[in-house]
Protein backbone atom coordinates (compact mmCIF):
# COMPACT_ATOMS: atom_id res chain seq x y z
CA UNK A 1 0.00 0.00 0.00
CA UNK A 2 1.22 3.27 -0.93
CA UNK A 3 1.81 5.73 2.43
CA UNK A 4 -0.10 8.88 2.21
CA UNK A 5 1.91 12.54 3.54
CA UNK A 6 0.98 15.11 5.60
CA UNK A 7 2.52 18.59 5.37
CA UNK A 8 3.47 20.21 8.83
CA UNK A 9 3.33 23.84 9.13
CA UNK A 10 4.70 25.08 12.51
CA UNK A 11 4.76 29.01 13.24
CA UNK A 12 8.49 30.18 13.59
CA UNK A 13 10.01 29.30 17.31
CA UNK A 14 10.57 26.02 19.69
CA UNK A 15 7.25 26.87 21.02
CA UNK A 16 5.22 26.15 18.08
CA UNK A 17 7.83 23.65 16.60
CA UNK A 18 8.49 21.08 19.52
CA UNK A 19 4.71 20.11 19.96
CA UNK A 20 4.12 19.71 16.38
CA UNK A 21 6.78 17.56 15.81
CA UNK A 22 5.78 15.34 18.88
CA UNK A 23 2.64 14.91 17.32
CA UNK A 24 4.23 13.85 14.23
CA UNK A 25 6.37 11.80 15.75
CA UNK A 26 3.17 10.12 17.75
CA UNK A 27 1.48 9.73 14.93
CA UNK A 28 4.32 7.60 12.80
CA UNK A 29 4.10 5.50 15.41
CA UNK A 30 0.36 5.21 15.79
CA UNK A 31 0.03 4.01 12.58
CA UNK A 32 2.88 3.24 9.01
CA UNK A 33 0.31 4.40 6.86
CA UNK A 34 1.57 7.68 7.17
CA UNK A 35 4.77 9.78 6.19
CA UNK A 36 5.53 13.51 7.47
CA UNK A 37 6.92 16.39 6.11
CA UNK A 38 8.08 19.61 8.22
CA UNK A 39 8.61 23.15 6.43
CA UNK A 40 10.83 24.99 8.62
CA UNK A 41 10.82 29.06 8.64
CA UNK A 42 13.72 30.82 9.61
CA UNK A 43 13.18 32.83 12.83
CA UNK A 44 12.88 36.11 12.20
CA UNK A 45 15.00 36.42 15.52
CA UNK A 46 17.76 35.03 14.36
CA UNK A 47 19.58 32.40 16.50
CA UNK A 48 17.57 29.36 16.88
CA UNK A 49 18.13 25.70 18.31
CA UNK A 50 16.16 24.30 15.29
CA UNK A 51 18.86 23.17 13.03
CA UNK A 52 20.73 20.67 16.08
CA UNK A 53 16.97 19.60 16.94
CA UNK A 54 16.43 18.58 13.80
CA UNK A 55 19.04 17.11 12.67
CA UNK A 56 19.05 14.95 15.72
CA UNK A 57 15.20 13.85 15.00
CA UNK A 58 15.58 13.39 11.46
CA UNK A 59 18.52 11.10 11.58
CA UNK A 60 16.49 8.99 14.07
CA UNK A 61 13.93 8.58 11.84
CA UNK A 62 13.04 7.78 8.17
CA UNK A 63 9.32 8.96 8.03
CA UNK A 64 9.68 12.41 8.83
CA UNK A 65 11.32 15.21 6.92
CA UNK A 66 12.66 18.52 7.60
CA UNK A 67 12.43 20.61 4.59
CA UNK A 68 14.32 24.31 5.73
CA UNK A 69 12.11 27.31 3.52
CA UNK A 70 14.35 30.00 1.79
CA UNK A 71 13.34 33.38 3.94
CA UNK A 72 11.90 35.53 0.91
CA UNK A 73 14.46 37.76 -0.29
CA UNK A 74 11.49 40.81 -1.11
CA UNK A 75 9.79 40.72 2.85
CA UNK A 76 9.85 44.51 3.66
CA UNK A 77 7.61 44.80 6.99
CA UNK A 78 5.42 47.39 7.62
CA UNK A 79 6.33 50.63 9.27
CA UNK A 80 3.86 49.28 12.36
CA UNK A 81 6.28 46.14 13.25
CA UNK A 82 7.44 47.92 16.36
CA UNK A 83 3.67 49.03 17.65
CA UNK A 84 2.23 45.26 16.71
CA UNK A 85 4.85 42.34 16.07
CA UNK A 86 1.48 40.01 15.78
CA UNK A 87 0.89 42.13 12.13
CA UNK A 88 4.48 41.71 12.03
CA UNK A 89 4.73 38.46 12.26
CA UNK A 90 1.46 37.48 10.21
CA UNK A 91 2.92 39.33 7.98
CA UNK A 92 6.01 37.30 7.91
CA UNK A 93 4.53 34.09 7.86
CA UNK A 94 1.93 34.96 4.44
CA UNK A 95 5.15 36.28 2.50
CA UNK A 96 6.54 32.15 3.07
CA UNK A 97 2.77 30.99 0.79
CA UNK A 98 4.46 30.64 -2.17
CA UNK A 99 7.71 28.89 -1.07
CA UNK A 100 5.58 26.65 1.14
CA UNK A 101 3.38 25.53 -2.55
CA UNK A 102 6.89 25.14 -4.22
CA UNK A 103 8.37 22.76 -1.62
CA UNK A 104 5.00 20.91 -1.59
CA UNK A 105 5.26 19.84 -4.87
CA UNK A 106 8.87 19.62 -5.63
CA UNK A 107 9.32 17.02 -2.01
CA UNK A 108 6.29 15.80 -0.44
CA UNK A 109 4.23 15.09 -3.91
CA UNK A 110 7.61 13.66 -5.41
CA UNK A 111 8.19 10.76 -2.79
CA UNK A 112 9.00 7.78 -4.37
CA UNK A 113 6.71 5.39 -2.32
CA UNK A 114 4.01 8.07 -1.88
CA UNK A 115 1.14 8.78 -3.98
CA UNK A 116 -1.24 10.64 -1.68
CA UNK A 117 -0.72 13.87 0.07
CA UNK A 118 -3.38 13.44 3.26
CA UNK A 119 -3.47 17.66 3.92
CA UNK A 120 -1.45 20.22 5.75
CA UNK A 121 -1.63 20.51 9.14
CA UNK A 122 -1.01 24.29 9.96
CA UNK A 123 -0.19 26.31 13.20
CA UNK A 124 -2.93 28.32 14.13
CA UNK A 125 -0.36 31.24 13.36
CA UNK A 126 -0.23 29.88 9.80
CA UNK A 127 -3.92 29.88 8.68
CA UNK A 128 -2.82 31.75 5.68
CA UNK A 129 -1.79 28.70 4.55
CA UNK A 130 -4.76 27.15 4.71
CA UNK A 131 -5.16 29.21 0.45
CA UNK A 132 -2.11 26.67 -0.14
CA UNK A 133 -4.40 23.92 0.72
CA UNK A 134 -6.97 24.97 -1.55
CA UNK A 135 -4.73 25.73 -4.77
CA UNK A 136 -3.15 21.87 -4.47
CA UNK A 137 -7.37 19.88 -3.70
CA UNK A 138 -6.03 19.52 -0.24
CA UNK A 139 -7.71 19.35 2.80
CA UNK A 140 -6.43 21.26 5.80
CA UNK A 141 -6.06 20.92 9.61
CA UNK A 142 -5.48 23.32 12.67
CA UNK A 143 -2.83 22.32 15.33
CA UNK A 144 -2.83 24.35 17.86
CA UNK A 145 0.51 24.32 20.41
CA UNK A 146 -2.33 26.09 22.92
CA UNK A 147 -5.13 25.34 25.34
CA UNK A 148 -8.60 24.43 23.62
CA UNK A 149 -10.03 27.60 25.74
CA UNK A 150 -7.41 29.63 23.74
CA UNK A 151 -8.75 28.40 20.22
CA UNK A 152 -12.35 28.93 21.50
CA UNK A 153 -11.04 32.51 22.13
CA UNK A 154 -10.37 33.17 18.73
CA UNK A 155 -13.31 31.55 17.60
CA UNK A 156 -14.86 33.77 19.84
CA UNK A 157 -13.80 36.89 18.02
CA UNK A 158 -15.32 36.89 14.76
CA UNK A 159 -18.52 36.45 16.09
CA UNK A 160 -18.32 38.76 18.74
CA UNK A 161 -17.27 41.51 15.77
CA UNK A 162 -19.88 40.87 13.66
CA UNK A 163 -22.50 41.30 16.92
CA UNK A 164 -20.71 44.80 18.26
CA UNK A 165 -18.58 46.08 15.27
CA UNK A 166 -15.95 47.05 16.56
CA UNK A 167 -12.23 46.14 18.74
CA UNK A 168 -12.43 44.97 22.16
CA UNK A 169 -11.59 47.75 24.73
CA UNK A 170 -9.64 47.33 27.62
CA UNK A 171 -12.53 48.58 30.19
CA UNK A 172 -15.48 46.87 28.17
CA UNK A 173 -15.63 44.51 31.65
CA UNK A 174 -16.69 40.89 31.75
CA UNK A 175 -16.99 39.02 28.57
CA UNK A 176 -18.62 35.93 28.50
CA UNK A 177 -16.50 33.60 26.20
CA UNK A 178 -18.09 30.52 25.66
CA UNK A 179 -14.69 28.42 25.86
CA UNK A 180 -14.19 29.94 29.87
CA UNK A 181 -16.14 28.58 32.53
CA UNK A 182 -16.50 31.85 34.36
CA UNK A 183 -16.58 35.83 32.78
CA UNK A 184 -13.35 37.09 31.38
CA UNK A 185 -12.47 40.64 32.41
CA UNK A 186 -11.61 42.73 29.19
CA UNK A 187 -9.10 43.86 31.22
CA UNK A 188 -6.74 40.53 32.02
CA UNK A 189 -7.05 39.61 27.79
CA UNK A 190 -4.14 39.38 25.93
CA UNK A 191 -2.54 42.60 25.28
CA UNK A 192 -2.28 41.35 21.36
CA UNK A 193 -5.93 41.54 21.49
CA UNK A 194 -6.07 45.02 22.50
CA UNK A 195 -3.91 46.15 20.10
CA UNK A 196 -5.99 48.05 17.64
CA UNK A 197 -2.65 48.50 15.20
CA UNK A 198 -3.11 45.23 13.97
CA UNK A 199 -3.13 42.24 16.99
CA UNK A 200 -6.96 42.36 17.18
CA UNK A 201 -7.41 42.08 13.58
CA UNK A 202 -4.68 39.39 13.08
CA UNK A 203 -5.60 36.76 15.27
CA UNK A 204 -10.05 37.71 14.60
CA UNK A 205 -9.14 36.22 11.21
CA UNK A 206 -7.37 33.65 12.65
CA UNK A 207 -10.43 32.85 13.82
CA UNK A 208 -12.60 33.52 10.92
CA UNK A 209 -10.38 31.01 8.80
CA UNK A 210 -10.37 28.04 11.80
CA UNK A 211 -13.92 27.12 10.59
CA UNK A 212 -11.96 26.75 6.68
CA UNK A 213 -10.28 23.56 8.08
CA UNK A 214 -11.53 19.76 8.29
CA UNK A 215 -10.12 19.51 12.41
CA UNK A 216 -8.78 21.12 15.44
CA UNK A 217 -6.52 19.36 16.75
CA UNK A 218 -5.14 20.64 20.41
CA UNK A 219 -2.26 19.69 22.76
CA UNK A 220 -4.71 19.14 25.69
CA UNK A 221 -6.96 16.13 27.20
CA UNK A 222 -10.15 16.27 28.09
CA UNK A 223 -9.66 15.42 31.97
CA UNK A 224 -7.87 18.68 32.15
CA UNK A 225 -10.34 21.25 29.91
CA UNK A 226 -13.65 19.40 29.90
CA UNK A 227 -15.41 22.69 29.60
CA UNK A 228 -13.50 23.90 26.62
CA UNK A 229 -13.40 21.28 24.79
CA UNK A 230 -17.15 20.83 25.48
CA UNK A 231 -17.23 24.49 24.22
CA UNK A 232 -15.51 23.92 21.00
CA UNK A 233 -17.66 20.92 19.61
CA UNK A 234 -20.84 22.61 20.84
CA UNK A 235 -20.71 26.73 20.75
CA UNK A 236 -19.52 27.40 17.63
CA UNK A 237 -21.32 26.50 14.38
CA UNK A 238 -19.90 25.38 11.76
CA UNK A 239 -16.42 24.70 13.74
CA UNK A 240 -14.73 21.73 12.80
CA UNK A 241 -14.29 18.16 14.67
CA UNK A 242 -11.83 18.51 17.47
CA UNK A 243 -9.06 15.90 18.80
CA UNK A 244 -7.24 15.73 21.60
CA UNK A 245 -4.25 14.82 21.51
CA UNK A 246 -2.35 16.12 24.15
CA UNK A 247 -0.37 15.91 26.60
CA UNK A 248 2.81 16.07 23.98
CA UNK A 249 5.62 16.89 25.77
CA UNK A 250 9.38 15.57 24.51
CA UNK A 251 10.37 13.31 27.07
CA UNK A 252 12.61 10.79 24.90
CA UNK A 253 14.39 12.89 23.02
CA UNK A 254 15.09 15.59 25.51
CA UNK A 255 15.36 18.33 22.65
CA UNK A 256 16.35 21.07 25.16
CA UNK A 257 19.82 19.67 26.30
CA UNK A 258 20.57 20.70 22.40
CA UNK A 259 20.44 24.36 24.01
CA UNK A 260 22.94 24.28 26.95
CA UNK A 261 26.66 23.83 28.38
CA UNK A 262 27.14 21.11 30.06
CA UNK A 263 28.89 22.15 32.52
CA UNK A 264 26.36 24.82 33.36
CA UNK A 265 23.79 22.00 32.63
CA UNK A 266 25.65 19.33 35.55
CA UNK A 267 25.78 22.49 37.67
CA UNK A 268 22.29 23.26 38.28
CA UNK A 269 21.49 19.54 38.79
CA UNK A 270 24.15 18.98 41.17
CA UNK A 271 22.57 21.82 43.11
CA UNK A 272 19.17 20.28 42.79
CA UNK A 273 20.50 16.85 43.96
CA UNK A 274 22.07 18.27 47.23
CA UNK A 275 18.36 20.35 48.28
CA UNK A 276 15.37 18.25 50.30
CA UNK A 277 12.68 16.66 48.44
CA UNK A 278 10.19 19.68 47.07
CA UNK A 279 11.46 22.64 48.91
CA UNK A 280 12.34 24.70 45.80
CA UNK A 281 10.84 26.92 43.96
CA UNK A 282 11.94 27.69 40.80
CA UNK A 283 11.37 30.81 38.40
CA UNK A 284 11.23 30.43 35.04
CA UNK A 285 9.78 32.60 32.26
CA UNK A 286 9.74 30.89 28.68
CA UNK A 287 12.59 31.92 25.77
CA UNK A 288 11.15 35.12 25.23
CA UNK A 289 10.79 36.17 29.27
CA UNK A 290 12.86 38.94 30.92
CA UNK A 291 12.69 41.39 33.38
CA UNK A 292 14.59 44.49 33.81
CA UNK A 293 16.41 45.77 36.55
CA UNK A 294 13.72 47.42 38.97
CA UNK A 295 11.79 44.05 38.56
CA UNK A 296 14.89 41.82 39.05
CA UNK A 297 15.96 43.26 42.50
CA UNK A 298 11.66 43.04 43.75
CA UNK A 299 11.79 39.21 42.99
CA UNK A 300 15.33 39.20 44.56
CA UNK A 301 13.87 40.55 47.98
CA UNK A 302 10.88 39.09 47.48
CA UNK A 303 12.32 35.41 48.02
CA UNK A 304 14.74 36.19 50.74
CA UNK A 305 11.24 37.31 52.32
CA UNK A 306 10.07 34.06 51.65
CA UNK A 307 12.83 32.31 53.08
CA UNK A 308 11.97 29.50 50.34
CA UNK A 309 15.13 27.54 48.59
CA UNK A 310 14.72 29.04 44.79
CA UNK A 311 16.29 28.04 41.38
CA UNK A 312 15.97 31.11 39.19
CA UNK A 313 16.70 31.31 35.77
CA UNK A 314 17.56 35.10 34.72
CA UNK A 315 17.59 36.99 31.88
CA UNK A 316 17.56 40.22 30.57
CA UNK A 317 15.72 41.86 27.97
CA UNK A 318 17.18 42.61 24.23
CA UNK A 319 17.51 46.40 23.67
CA UNK A 320 14.53 48.48 23.02
CA UNK A 321 12.60 48.46 19.38
CA UNK A 322 15.19 45.10 18.36
CA UNK A 323 13.73 41.98 17.24
CA UNK A 324 15.97 40.03 19.59
CA UNK A 325 15.75 37.31 21.90
CA UNK A 326 16.35 37.91 25.94
CA UNK A 327 19.62 37.17 26.75
CA UNK A 328 21.78 35.79 30.28
CA UNK A 329 22.35 38.37 32.47
CA UNK A 330 26.47 37.45 32.46
CA UNK A 331 26.38 34.29 34.81
CA UNK A 332 30.13 35.45 35.99
CA UNK A 333 29.03 38.74 37.39
CA UNK A 334 25.34 38.88 38.59
CA UNK A 335 25.77 40.59 41.41
CA UNK A 336 26.00 43.36 38.82
CA UNK A 337 22.12 43.34 38.40
CA UNK A 338 20.77 41.93 41.94
CA UNK A 339 21.09 43.39 45.11
CA UNK A 340 24.09 43.94 47.08
CA UNK A 341 25.30 41.16 49.11
CA UNK A 342 22.25 38.66 47.63
CA UNK A 343 24.07 36.15 46.46
CA UNK A 344 25.79 36.64 50.31
CA UNK A 345 22.42 35.55 52.11
CA UNK A 346 21.13 33.13 50.30
CA UNK A 347 23.88 31.51 49.16
CA UNK A 348 23.11 27.39 49.99
CA UNK A 349 19.46 28.42 49.67
CA UNK A 350 19.75 29.67 46.06
CA UNK A 351 20.79 29.24 42.68
CA UNK A 352 20.87 31.60 40.12
CA UNK A 353 21.37 30.42 36.43
CA UNK A 354 20.73 31.45 33.07
CA UNK A 355 18.09 29.57 30.84
CA UNK A 356 17.44 26.24 32.64
CA UNK A 357 16.49 22.82 31.21
CA UNK A 358 12.75 23.23 32.08
CA UNK A 359 11.30 19.46 32.16
CA UNK A 360 14.69 17.94 33.61
CA UNK A 361 14.61 20.55 36.56
CA UNK A 362 10.67 20.04 36.68
CA UNK A 363 11.05 16.45 37.45
CA UNK A 364 13.81 16.70 40.02
CA UNK A 365 12.17 15.36 42.97
CA UNK A 366 13.73 18.46 44.69
CA UNK A 367 11.11 21.06 42.47
CA UNK A 368 7.56 22.23 45.09
CA UNK A 369 6.81 24.67 43.30
CA UNK A 370 7.15 26.57 39.40
CA UNK A 371 6.99 30.48 39.05
CA UNK A 372 5.97 30.45 35.57
CA UNK A 373 4.88 32.66 32.65
CA UNK A 374 2.26 30.75 32.20
CA UNK A 375 2.64 29.10 28.35
CA UNK A 376 1.02 25.99 27.62
CA UNK A 377 3.67 23.54 27.01
CA UNK A 378 5.33 25.43 30.44
CA UNK A 379 1.84 24.61 31.88
CA UNK A 380 1.40 21.23 30.61
CA UNK A 381 4.83 20.06 31.76
CA UNK A 382 4.13 21.35 35.73
CA UNK A 383 1.36 19.18 35.64
CA UNK A 384 2.62 16.04 34.10
CA UNK A 385 5.16 16.10 36.59
CA UNK A 386 2.38 17.31 39.19
CA UNK A 387 4.66 20.43 40.21
CA UNK A 388 2.06 23.81 41.50
CA UNK A 389 2.47 26.83 39.09
CA UNK A 390 2.01 30.43 40.56
CA UNK A 391 1.12 32.42 37.77
CA UNK A 392 3.43 35.38 36.15
CA UNK A 393 1.61 35.87 32.58
CA UNK A 394 4.01 38.48 30.70
CA UNK A 395 2.36 37.62 26.35
CA UNK A 396 1.04 35.79 23.48
CA UNK A 397 -1.88 34.28 25.19
CA UNK A 398 -0.81 33.83 28.44
CA UNK A 399 -3.03 35.84 31.06
CA UNK A 400 -5.90 33.87 29.41
CA UNK A 401 -3.55 30.89 30.64
CA UNK A 402 -3.62 32.18 34.14
CA UNK A 403 -6.84 33.17 34.15
CA UNK A 404 -7.93 29.06 33.33
CA UNK A 405 -5.85 27.98 35.83
CA UNK A 406 -6.68 30.06 38.46
CA UNK A 407 -10.34 30.76 37.91
CA UNK A 408 -11.65 28.02 36.01
CA UNK A 409 -9.50 24.81 37.25
CA UNK A 410 -8.31 26.08 40.35
CA UNK A 411 -4.81 24.26 39.47
CA UNK A 412 -2.53 27.25 40.25
CA UNK A 413 -1.90 29.97 42.89
CA UNK A 414 -1.93 33.71 41.64
CA UNK A 415 0.26 35.93 41.70
CA UNK A 416 -0.91 37.83 38.88
CA UNK A 417 -3.63 37.55 36.02
CA UNK A 418 -3.57 40.58 33.65
CA UNK A 419 0.08 41.36 33.90
CA UNK A 420 1.33 43.68 31.22
CA UNK A 421 4.51 43.52 30.39
CA UNK A 422 4.70 46.51 28.23
CA UNK A 423 3.21 48.69 30.95
CA UNK A 424 6.41 48.63 32.15
CA UNK A 425 4.74 47.01 35.42
CA UNK A 426 7.11 46.01 38.47
CA UNK A 427 5.82 43.78 40.99
CA UNK A 428 6.82 44.19 44.82
CA UNK A 429 8.84 41.98 46.54
CA UNK A 430 6.41 41.36 49.49
CA UNK A 431 3.24 40.13 46.69
CA UNK A 432 5.85 37.74 45.14
CA UNK A 433 6.84 36.29 48.61
CA UNK A 434 3.15 35.47 49.79
CA UNK A 435 2.66 33.94 46.13
CA UNK A 436 5.47 31.55 46.86
CA UNK A 437 4.96 30.62 50.97
CA UNK A 438 1.19 29.97 49.80
CA UNK A 439 2.21 27.26 46.81
CA UNK A 440 4.56 25.74 48.61
CA UNK A 441 2.38 24.89 51.24
CA UNK A 442 2.19 20.84 51.55
CA UNK A 443 -1.10 20.52 52.26
CA UNK A 444 -3.03 22.88 50.17
CA UNK A 445 -5.69 22.39 47.92
CA UNK A 446 -4.23 23.19 44.83
CA UNK A 447 -1.22 21.07 45.55
CA UNK A 448 -3.68 18.25 45.84
CA UNK A 449 -5.35 18.99 42.74
CA UNK A 450 -1.64 18.95 40.63
CA UNK A 451 -1.27 15.95 41.57
CA UNK A 452 -4.94 14.66 40.46
CA UNK A 453 -4.35 16.47 37.20
CA UNK A 454 -0.97 14.50 36.64
CA UNK A 455 -2.19 11.17 36.86
CA UNK A 456 -4.86 12.17 34.58
CA UNK A 457 -2.45 13.47 31.93
CA UNK A 458 -0.68 10.24 31.98
CA UNK A 459 -3.69 7.63 31.49
CA UNK A 460 -4.77 9.87 28.87
CA UNK A 461 -2.57 8.87 26.03
CA UNK A 462 -2.29 5.79 27.13
CA UNK A 463 -4.77 3.05 25.46
CA UNK A 464 -7.90 3.61 26.99
CA UNK A 465 -6.89 7.29 27.93
CA UNK A 466 -9.17 9.85 26.29
CA UNK A 467 -6.17 11.46 24.01
CA UNK A 468 -5.16 7.65 22.74
CA UNK A 469 -8.97 7.39 21.31
CA UNK A 470 -9.38 11.25 20.10
CA UNK A 471 -6.16 9.74 17.88
CA UNK A 472 -7.09 7.21 16.71
CA UNK A 473 -10.68 9.00 15.65
CA UNK A 474 -8.16 11.60 14.01
CA UNK A 475 -6.08 9.45 12.30
CA UNK A 476 -9.18 7.22 10.32
CA UNK A 477 -11.02 10.67 9.86
CA UNK A 478 -7.76 12.13 8.23
CA UNK A 479 -7.57 9.19 5.54
CA UNK A 480 -11.18 8.93 4.81
CA UNK A 481 -11.40 12.87 4.17
CA UNK A 482 -8.75 12.15 1.72
CA UNK A 483 -10.78 9.17 0.21
CA UNK A 484 -13.24 11.61 -0.42
CA UNK A 485 -11.15 14.32 -1.47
Amino acid sequence: MKKVDLVFIPGPGAGHLVPHVEFAKLLLDRDDRFLVTVLLMDSPFGTSPTPAYTKLLGESSTSIRFINLLPPLDFSPSQEVHKSFEKFMNEYIDCHKTCVKEAIMKHALSRSNSGLLAGLVVDFLCTSMIDVGNELGVPSYLFSPSSAAAIGLLLYLPTRHDEVGREIEEFDGDLVIPSYANPVPSSGLPEVLLNKRGGYTTFMNHGRRIKETKGIIVNTYEELESHAVKSLMNNFDGAPPVYTVGPLIDLKTQSEKLLFDVKERDGIMKWLDDQPDSSVVFLCFGSQGSFGEEQIKEIAFGLEQSEVRFLWSMRKPPPRDQLERPRDYNSDHPQEILPIGFLERTEGIGFVCGWAPQKEVLSHRSIGAFVSHCGWNSILESLWFGVPIVTWPMYAEQQVNAFQMVKDLGLAVELRLGYKVMNGEVLAADEIARAIKCVMETDSVVRKKVREKSEKSRLAVIEGGSSFAAFGRMIEDILRNKVIN
